[in-house]
Order: structure tokens, then C-alpha cells, then sequence
């Protein structure tokens, strides 16, 4: 039985407070939103404690959670940390880390751990990881009037996966689901020494599709330079992601690529954190990657799905050396970018591409990769991206293996 985790309502004082239910109400500010200078962006920034300090205080005001009187004395407060609300807050935190959501870390050169505690950073752990798939896949899929997506159905028969209590006889190839019972009823009156292949019977399992996804996340500079922070939207849609596969599809794979200047597989433990940086847009280093990663899989469809705002504007030379253009659809850049493009769909793969901008040329593009790939091409936003990539997933495997 699926095990069923459910998430109350909040009544009652701050140190009542759950810590699942703390989790989702900072879910956003884990994730980066804020935590990053949009016009001076650091890839490597890492949430301080500090961070998480400031975040659980801001969800606690937005909701007005705090008595008035009690607010105000910490807003007046030399050190906030030393009111009734900076000691609440400092228990919650303490509470985070007790629970398993969270893992303080001091820096390596600090010495025997001195130096100011709100200076610490930290790290989600697998649990936290979890629950803000969990929650964003309910938040999205919730929004279309979902509230569960079930296996990849299809209407072949193969031995070996789900069993439906059919049987038929055995034929070269097929997993031993042996019958005993009906096996035994063909070879009994003739004896073993006679028994022949025709006399073995297996019970019949559903087929189930499998499929390998790898998602690629762009984190070049223009995900969070103009005003909107595009970035903490795709990990939230790529955490979903990877907990609907986890939960619904145990035969699935899903990895993740982010492509900037160049590109690297990350694990899901740590996109949650992975930050934006000043980065131009290597979108044939990201492709190039992904057809790396797939062809270990073996698996009925492969997939990549593409989360972008921008134009290719960079390329991985031969010597290792970036090549760069501000100006996007150089035709260098463009044309390596289009050969790994026909690389896929030599290799069978649907290149599925989501757009978070919609300049023209931009769109040209787009249009190009997917005709291509046989792919498609949704132009969306951070609002409801999440929508788009998640039921695109659940339809689109059906409608290919069907």
C-alpha cells in the first residue's frame, strides 16, 4: 500500500508548529528565489542560515502569524535574534535540523567552528528533497484537477512485469511465468522424461512502456536578469518531475543537465540549490551531454526536455575553449547547435522544447528543433510551466508507445 503523507493546517503558537508545515511555507526561498543578485549572479552562493532565518520570518509576516506587538518588538530590536520572535524562530530552525530537512555546515576554513553561527550554511537533505517534489507535484498537477497519473499503459502483452492471470503457451523468448498448475496438468499423464516445450505454460503480464528523460535546465544569466526570476519555477517543475517518475513510473530513469557556458549532469539531491550565474547559453553542449547520458539507457523512448528563455550564444570548441556571442543565432553557434539537433533524431530521440520568452527569432528556432525532432514546442511562463512539462509528460509517452 502507498504510503500517504498528509499536510494540516497550521493552528495554534509557533512552537506547534510542524515542521512539514514550516518546509512549505519556505518552500520558494530553498529553492533560491531571492537568494541571488540578479545583476551580479554567484553560481556558487550557497544559503546561510542567516538566509533561512530571514525566510522563515518573512512567510511568518506575510501570514500574520506573529501578534503585532510582538513583530514590532523585533523589528525595534538591536538584535532580532534576542526577542521572543528571534528565540521562536532560532527553536524552529533547531527543530528543521532535528527532523532531518536540513543540514547545518560550517565553512571548511573556519576554525574549530568559530565565527558567527548565522555565517553557517546549509544543505537540503534527501528528505527535504522529497517533500518539496512531493509538494510542488501536488501544487501543479492540483491545478489541472489531477490528483494522480498511473503507469504508461499500452496494449502489448510481454511475460515478466504485471500479471493478469491469462496464460498461453511458452514461446522462444519469453520470461519463465511458469503455470505450475496447468504445466503440470499437460506433462502428468505422459511423464517428465516426454515433456516437450509445447507443454509449457506461462502466465501472461502486462507490458508497461518504459521511458529515459533527461531534462536540461538552462541557468544562463537572462533566467533571473529581467525582473523575473525564471529559474526557481523550472526546479520546482524538475523536482516534481522527479518525484512523479520515483512514485509513479519505478521504471522510468530522469537525470538533469544545466547548460550555461557548458553543461553538467546534477544530481537531484543538489539542483534544488543550484544557482544562475553570468553565463551565456550552450545549448549544443547541453544537447551534446544529454545523448551521452541516454545512450547508457535502455529504455522504449527517449526523451530530452528542454527548459530555456534564450537564444544559443555559446559553443564548446574542439580545444575545449567557450566560444561566445551576446547577440545569440550566430550561424557558428547555430549550426553546431541544429547538428546536435539531427543527432537526435538520428539516435530516436524527442527533443521537447519549453520556452519561457517569445522573441521572434527566438521562435524560429524553437519551431525548427522540434519539426526536427518530431518534438514539440510550448511557448509558456513560469506561472504555469509546471503544468505544461508535467502533463506533456504523462500524455505524450501513451500517445508514442500506443
Amino acid at each position: 500500500m502507498a504510503r500517504i503523507t498528509r499536510y494540516s493546517k497550521f493552528e495554534g503558537e509557533l512552537d506547534q508548529l510542524d515542521s512539514s508545515e514550516l518546509m512549505q511555507m519556505i518552500q520558494e526561498a530553498l529553492l533560491g528565489q531571492g537568494m541571488n543578485d540578479p545583476y551580479d549572479p554567484d553560481p556558487n552562493a550557497r544559503p546561510s542560515m542567516d538566509d533561512l532565518f530571514d525566510a522563515i520570518l518573512e512567510a511568518l509576516a506575510e501570514r500574520n502569524m506573529v501578534p503585532e506587538e510582538q513583530l514590532l518588538e523585533a523589528m525595534q530590536a538591536d538584535d532580532i535574534r534576542e526577542t521572543a520572535l528571534g528565540q521562536q524562530i532560532q527553536r524552529l530552525m533547531d527543530r528543521l535540523q532535528q527532523d532531518g530537512f536540513i543540514r547545518k555546515e560550517f565553512d571548511e576554513d573556519a576554525q574549530g567552528g568559530a565565527g558567527d553561527p548565522g555565517d553557517a550554511k546549509f544543505q537540503l537533505t534527501d528528505k527535504s528533497i522529497d517533500f518539496l517534489g512531493y509538494k510542488s507535484l501536488r501544487d501543479l498537477m492540483g491545478g489541472l484537477g489531477r490528483s494522480s497519473a498511473g503507469a504508461h499503459d499500452t496494449r502489448e502483452y510481454a511475460s515478466g512485469v504485471e500479471m493478469t492471470g491469462e496464460l498461453k503457451s511458452y514461446e522462444f523468448g519469453d520470461t519463465m511465468n511458469l503455470d505450475t498448475t496447468a504445466t503440470l496438468g499437460n506433462v502428468i499423464s505422459k511423464g517428465f522424461d516426454n515433456l516437450e516445450e509445447s507443454d509449457l505454460v506461462i502466465r501472461q503480464a502486462e507490458y508497461n512502456s518504459s521511458a529515459a528523460t533527461i531534462v536540461l535546465l538552462d541557468c544562463s544569466h537572462s533566467m533571473i536578469l529581467y525582473g523575473e526570476d525564471r529559474f526557481t519555477p523550472a526546479k520546482q517543475v524538475a523536482l516534481a518531475l522527479a518525484h512523479l517518475i520515483r512514485t509513479q513510473y519505478p521504471g522510468d530513469t530522469v537525470k538533469f543537465v544545466l547548460f550555461h557556458d557548458s553543461a553538467e549532469e546534477v544530481p537531484v539531491a543538489k539542483l534544488a540549490q543550484a544557482q544562475i550565474g553570468p553565463y551565456h547559453t550552450n545549448t549544443a553542449g547541453g544537447l551534446r551531454l544529454a545523448q551521452q547520458l541516454l545512450k547508457r539507457e535502455n529504455k522504449d523512448m527517449k526523451q530530452i526536455v528542454m527548459i530555456t528563455d534564450g537564444k544559443p550564444s555559446a559553443l564548446t570548441l574542439p580545444d575545449g575553449r567557450i566560444y561566445k556571442n551576446a547577440y545569440g543565432l550566430d550561424p557558428y553557434v547555430l549550426g553546431a547547435t541544429l547538428r546536435e539537433v539531427a543527432n537526435c533524431r538520428r539516435s530516436g530521440i524527442q527533443v521537447n522544447t519549453f520556452m519561457l520568452a517569445r522573441d521572434p527569432e527566438l521562435v524560429g528556432f524553437v519551431r525548427r528543433v522540434s519539426e526536427m525532432t518530431r518534438g514539440k514546442a510550448y511557448f509558456t511562463t513560469p506561472q504555469n510551466i509546471g503544468q505544461y512539462v508535467l502533463m506533456d509528460f504523462v500524455t505524450n509517452k501513451t500517445k508514442l508507445v500506443n
